[in-house]
């Protein structure tokens, strides 16, 4: 079992910045695959970012490519997801989600997930 807790969403001005925060229980988190994932409203849920157990690879969809960056410290059970120049278009709810699998980049893929962070950029 791995239990997620999201945090560190809020309302930011276009071109700011944002740092989410997942923190994770569990034994096996260490060799789970992390991803963020976001849903704005009256969309699907979509997948943004993903990291692999050991934080060796990264894959980010081409909308937020070379303005987000995520990453693990898995002594902490934390992983991050470092958003810059932030657009009105990236306004979510974004979601922590752990794999067992490789690098899923697909939310039936995902087992555990957290509650969701309400990330604004206003215009």
């Amino acid at each position: 079992q791995v239990q997620l807790v999201e945090s560190g969403g809020g309302l930011v001005q276009a071109g700011g910045s944002l740092r989410l925060s997942c923190a994770a229980s569990g034994r096996t988190f260490r060799r789970y695959a992390m991803a963020w994932f976001r849903q704005a409203p009256g969309k699907e849920r979509l997948f943004a970012a993903a990291i692999t157990w050991n934080g060796a690879d990264t894959y980010y969809v081409d909308s937020v490519k070379g303005r987000f960056t995520m990453s693990r410290d898995n002594a902490k059970n934390t992983v991050y997801l470092q958003m810059n120049s932030l657009k009105p278009e990236d306004t979510a709810v974004y979601y922590c989600a752990a794999s067992p699998g490789n690098l899923p980049r697909s939310s039936h893929e995902y087992d555990y997930w957290g509650q969701g962070t309400q990330v604004t950029v206003s215009s």
